[in-house]
């Protein structure tokens, strides 16, 4: 509260004989939450304004006075934040309060046909839709992080896994190019929602619509908007565009935590695949010798908090009759913390990612064992006319002698390899190797370095 403000007055209260408990109006604000809608409430407003004075509603003179009314509150909050001194349930009412401390009785006029039910939709849609953008173009930063550091490690090479255990060489570019495609795909996730969220929600009033035919569609494009809402019921109730993004930020996240899981396994001393800038480590408060990942293990935490949200929004909403309910009002801390959660996140990735060193001589070593061409050979002799399950039990009973043995499959002779199958000769050698395993995996989606190229390429061109 201000100095010498005294407890303000409720704006709706003329119909309660007695003011609201202190503790009811603790329990049920929301401004402490929803005060950084100030600029979406205000931009609202102002089209609104407008929509009046089309109407004869306002004056031209009361419309100025209105509009210039919101525009100083506006660089009031954005200078001293004077809301957080406030009593005010929501930024909503703090807004208009002021704008009638500011400018007079006329500022009661600027809440004519309109209701917080879809002034509220309004303004979280006008937020989100800015903060997906937001979001979206900083994935595009990571993606160009990614595609520099493919760009660098061309040739480079590695054993790629399943199960967690070396299967086939790959390039590290081809390897990397993965994480490429699945933020393109929680890209289009995040552009796929925006076109649900396009829809001006202003105009329906509390839940039936407004008595005073403003034209929504004049409205809609003075805010942006490709058209209105269908339904005034739906409108007022409709919260599916937050959980979209919240599902969209839950499969991102999802996406980031793995990346984040790989790089503290490639990081830790059993792989030393990779080593992380200082600036993005902490130490040990007792052990002087320690470099952890605490960045990549906050990510992954911080996932579980998004899928949180996600599950605290869906649950807020699933027992809901139409329209209009107040449980509505925690919508905003689920969707607040998200954005901040994967702003954060993203803006932490696309430095580490920039800066990250790897230890192509571990890697390349870890790829050349023989056994990672167990596939190779077997389809060595399918080109030679085997059925394939014919070679897999072949090469599977080489790879237990070569282990039997100790002796590596690169190690054998052609002597060795004939007594397993008479069709192995001397081009077998020229196959034997992690290069040569790669370069064959030519098609598109492979691994060869023709075909990583020509991705890099393709993705650079898009970007």
């Amino acid at each position: 509260m201000r100095k010498n403000e005294k407890k303000q007055a409720k704006l709706w209260e003329g119909r309660f004989t007695e003011a609201t408990d202190p503790l009811v109006d603790q329990f049920t604000e929301s401004l402490s939450e929803d005060h950084c809608l100030y600029h979406h409430d205000i931009a609202g407003s102002i089209a609104h304004t407008n929509a009046l004075a089309r109407l004869g509603l306002l004056t031209p003179t009361e419309q100025k006075k209105i509009v210039s009314g919101l525009t100083a509150i506006e660089k009031e909050i954005a200078a001293s934040g004077l809301f957080a001194q406030s009593t005010d349930e929501d930024i909503h009412m703090y807004i208009e309060r002021r704008l009638t401390e500011k400018i007079g009785p006329v500022g009661g006029k600027l809440h004519t046909g309109r209701s917080r039910n879809d002034q509220v939709a309004l303004d979280v849609k006008l937020y989100l839709r800015e903060k997906m953008q937001q979001i979206a173009s900083q994935m595009v930063l990571l993606q160009k992080a990614i595609v520099g550091q493919a760009e660098r490690q061309i040739g480079v090479y590695l054993p790629g896994y399943t199960h967690l255990q070396r299967a086939q060489p790959v390039l590290l570019s081809h390897h990397l190019l993965a994480y490429y495609e699945m933020i393109e795909r929680d890209k289009t996730r995040l552009d796929d929602s925006l076109k649900r969220l396009d829809q001006m929600p202003l105009g329906v009033g509390a839940m039936a619509g407004n008595s005073f035919s403003i034209d929504r569609s004049e409205v809609a494009v003075e805010l942006g908007f490709s058209g209105v809402t269908a339904n005034s019921i739906d409108t007022v109730s409709d919260r599916d565009f937050i959980v979209e993004f919240l599902s969209a930020s839950s499969i991102l996240m999802m996406h980031l935590s793995r990346w984040a899981e790989e790089l503290i396994l490639w990081n830790s001393s059993e792989f030393k695949f990779v080593a992380l800038p200082d600036r993005f480590c902490t130490g040990s408060s007792i052990m002087p010798q320690k470099k952890n990942p605490d960045i990549l293990e906050l990510i992954r935490g911080k996932t579980g908090r998004v899928y949180g949200n996600l599950m605290g929004m869906l649950t807020v909403l699933k027992g809901l009759p139409l329209s209009y309910n107040r449980d509505m009002q925690e919508d905003k801390r689920f969707l607040f913390d998200t954005v901040k959660t994967v702003e954060g996140v993203i803006g932490m990735m696309i430095p580490l990612v920039t800066d990250m060193q790897f230890n192509t001589a571990k890697m390349e070593a870890a790829a050349s064992d023989p056994l990672l061409l167990a596939t190779d050979l077997s389809d060595y002799l399918v080109l030679k006319g085997v059925p394939f399950r014919e070679t897999h039990k072949i090469i599977g009973q080489m790879v237990q002698a070569s282990e039997k043995s100790g002796k590596p499959l690169n190690e054998w002779s052609l002597s060795e390899f004939q007594k397993h199958s008479k069709l192995f000769n001397k081009d077998l050698f020229f196959i034997l190797t992690p290069k040569a395993s790669i370069e064959k995996k030519s098609g598109p989606g492979g691994t060869s370095t023709a075909s990583v190229k020509a991705m890099i390429k393709k993705i650079k061109k898009l970007l």
